[in-house]
């Protein structure tokens, strides 16, 4: 007993001085961080402050310009549209008045606007006036539809139409919708063509759209449509036989159409197909009745074969005839570009540079921007138009 009493005793002395040792291990150990503790709270604090980086706002010249046009209503639904898509996305203001081609080339030149717009280019005589001052921009592909109104024809029957028979029409000699002579041309119509008389709808106005209608006439059917009977106002023959109506813009004739049975008229094609109105099919140059779509404009402009000008500032007085009444069993025969005419010069800066990012993007971002019934211009009609950027100065018009 003894013996393990002090074996016990010996190794409790051990033990408690042990524990002892590590109770100061401890107390010193915290001893040493609180001391560390307080030096580090007894030390400066540095602050740090981040500026935000402020992007400077940068106001495009253009801000406070707002660019007017005026003319031709062949192109005013596809401007609108423009109009639209660069206000919300640039800020730069286009306004354009439907006003005709002719109101609009005499409020261009007379200084009203900054630009016109017109379906038929400078004629060769108004291009030598102007030398030098004016670019002329084909902007748009487009061609005239000739719409009808007949509501004894079935939606899944369309009519073809000559040049010679239209021309007949709006002189008045051919008088009813069953003559011997559309019936030739459409004789699985014999029997649904009513014996009604024609009422030939017509431009009121000063119009680019008549210029290039009876433009068209005149070269396909010179025989009938003789050349004064071309322009942009013209004395229609068929109104001496109280069959012709007259329509303000290209607006004003799809509404008289579309409200009068059995009339027919001629118009931008947007408007026939916004309106859901039929369209006639012409015969071509091949002697084929095709009616205007995307591929067949597209064809008519393909095998037009055209020599371009090659700058804004060139003559393009006999692209129009070129682009008429075109080769190819394809083509459509009633296309045209549609122009913007500007001036080289400008007196206030800011509105040569609206005119440049506006000549810019309608010749880049516009072209993919276009509204049913147009068709974008072809690269190379493009890069002549950009040209037009370089060219345009500050300076006295």
């Amino acid at each position: 007993m003894h013996d393990m009493y002090n074996m016990y005793g010996k190794n409790w002395r051990v033990s408690k001085a042990f524990v002892l040792l590590i109770l100061a291990l401890i107390i010193t150990t915290s001893s040493v961080l609180i001391y560390f503790q307080a030096l580090n709270l007894m030390q400066p604090t540095e602050t740090y402050t981040t500026t935000p980086t402020v992007t400077p706002t940068i106001t495009p010249p253009w801000s406070d310009v707002t660019l007017s046009g005026a003319g031709a209503s062949f192109l005013a639904p596809q401007m609108i549209e423009w109009s639209r898509i660069l206000a919300e996305s640039k800020g730069l203001k286009v306004e354009y008045q439907s006003v005709g081609s002719g109101a609009g080339r005499d409020m261009f030149f007379n200084k009203v606007v900054h630009f016109a717009g017109s379906d038929p280019p400078l004629t060769k005589e108004q291009y030598m006036r102007y030398v030098g001052k004016v670019m002329q921009l084909p902007i748009v592909v487009g061609s005239i539809a000739i719409i009808y109104n007949v509501p004894e024809l079935p939606s899944d029957r369309s009519i073809c139409l000559s040049s010679d028979l239209i021309a007949l029409i709006y002189k008045g000699e051919v008088t009813y919708w069953d003559d011997q002579r559309i019936l030739d041309l459409n004789p699985g119509l014999s029997g649904i063509l009513p014996h009604r008389e024609i009422v030939a709808v017509h431009r009121s106005d000063s119009s680019g759209t008549t210029a290039v209608f009876t433009t068209y006439l005149n070269k396909a059917s010179p025989g009938i449509w003789t050349s004064n009977l071309v322009g942009f106002t013209i004395d229609w023959p068929v109104d001496a036989t109280g069959r012709g109506i007259g329509g303000k813009g290209n607006e004003g004739v799809t509404q008289a159409v579309k409200t009068t049975p059995y009339s027919l008229g001629y118009v931008e094609l947007s408007y026939a197909i916004t309106q859901g109105l039929p369209t006639a099919a012409i015969r071509n140059s091949e002697g084929m009745c095709v009616k205007p779509t995307n591929q067949t404009i597209l064809n008519a402009v393909r095998n037009s074969a055209l020599l371009l000008p090659q700058s804004p500032l060139d003559d393009w007085s006999d692209v129009l005839a070129r682009m008429l009444n075109p080769p190819g069993k394809d083509s459509y025969p009633i296309v045209s570009f549609s122009y913007i005419f500007i001036y080289r010069a400008y007196p206030d800066k800011n509105v040569v540079e609206a005119l440049r990012e506006f000549i810019k993007w309608i010749n880049t971002e516009g072209q993919e921007r276009m509204v049913p019934g147009y068709l974008p211009i072809p690269k190379e009609v493009r890069e002549i138009n950009l040209k037009a950027v370089d060219l345009l100065e500050v300076g006295e018009s």
